[in-house]
């Protein structure tokens, strides 16, 4: 079976388009990760992860923006934040009935992209652009 096909079976880019409103819904509203996100548009994010995710999980590349690794390294992404976001983007999947073949497959993805995205403090970070700001916010839950 192609990748292509694979990733027809797995509910193709429709798919990545209900779970992905339904997660940055869920963001873009919590006190923490909302932070991250105050001055991107939802609708880019929105895309962007589609595009992404598509051309990772076998489905036509679309993806222009750049690796994971160099879009956050202005971030600290830690393993808090980290579980904050995988326990959002679980409830999206639940929501969004998805399948299971793709659920493990994302969350695989997302799991191998950890040793390139995870820091021990803001330190690690590094602007992408003399206009960026380091993105290390406190837990407003703790």
């Amino acid at each position: 079976m192609s990748k292509l096909v694979a990733f027809e079976k797995m509910g193709g880019r429709s798919s990545l388009i209900h779970i992905n409103k339904i997660f940055y819904d869920k963001v873009y509203k919590h006190p923490w990760l909302k932070l991250y996100f105050e001055h991107i548009p939802q609708q880019l994010i929105e895309n962007q992860q589609v595009d992404f995710m598509q051309k990772v999980l076998g489905g036509e590349n679309l993806y222009v923006g750049k690796a994971p690794p160099a879009a956050h390294m202005h971030v600290l992404i830690n393993e808090d934040i980290f579980k904050v976001r995988k326990q959002l983007l679980e409830e999206a999947f639940v929501e969004a009935f998805a399948k299971q073949e793709l659920i493990d497959k994302w969350l695989a993805l997302d799991n191998s992209f950890k040793r390139v995205l995870f820091k021990d403090s803001s330190a690690q970070c590094r602007r992408r652009f003399k206009s960026d700001s380091i993105l290390d916010f406190p837990n407003p839950q703790k």
